[in-house]
């Protein structure tokens, strides 16, 4: 294959990464490891609860630190992105694929999860 058959400028098609549909796909990349890496040590910290009450109270004393509390946001914010992009991607895969759907998908995908985020956010700012 020669040099001159590759394009040397931006792909304008939906698999560039300049593309709204490959950033939603990346999120939802992002929040399925993120989330699958919370997962065990949730489990954990609820065996925990089971096992250990000093060590619950400890562990539930330290989540009052404001890292943790600030990645509980972030954690909200990536659940509510990776259900509304399933939910994105079931409507895309049986409905049928609609360019013309793309931005107001990702428009509310972006918009659930904001909003479930900050509302857990004013939540936890009312609870301290």
């Amino acid at each position: 294959m020669s040099a001159a058959s590759f394009s040397s400028g931006p792909k304008l098609d939906w698999r560039a990464r300049g593309h709204g549909g490959w950033w939603a796909f990346a999120l939802h990349r992002v929040s399925g490891v993120a989330l699958t890496l919370f997962l065990p040590a949730h489990f954990w910290v609820l065996s925990r609860a089971l096992t250990a009450d000093a060590s619950l109270d400890a562990f539930l004393r330290w989540t009052d630190q404001p890292l943790v509390r600030g990645s509980e946001i972030v954690l909200v914010f990536l659940l509510a992105a990776h259900l509304a992009g399933g939910l994105r991607l079931l409507l895309i895969e049986f409905r049928g694929w609609r360019a013309t759907w793309q931005p107001a998908l990702i428009t509310a995908v972006v918009t659930v999860a904001t909003v479930c985020a900050l509302t857990f956010a004013l939540n936890l700012a009312g609870h301290s």
